[in-house]
């Protein structure tokens, strides 16, 4: 798996080089505020959001060297 490198060490997560689908979605939720108010709502539950899984599902799935890969690993 690609490591994700930040640019910026101020973590804003809107430096980081994205390798996938996945990140994108990650930085979107991010900066609108959905994934604060996700992370609240499962803790509040006792939930696990399952967000990272998903993040890199995604990432494997469309990956952004203009790859689809549709294999199951």
């Amino acid at each position: 798996m690609k490591e994700v490198l930040q640019l910026d060490v101020d973590g804003n997560v809107n430096n980081m080089k994205s390798r996938g689908l996945g990140d994108s979605i990650h930085k979107f939720t991010k900066a609108t505020g959905i994934k604060s108010v996700v992370d609240r709502v499962s803790k509040g539950l006792n939930i696990p959001c399952g967000c990272e899984g998903r993040r890199d599902a995604l990432n494997k799935l469309m990956p952004y060297d203009n790859k689809f890969k549709l294999k199951n690993k």
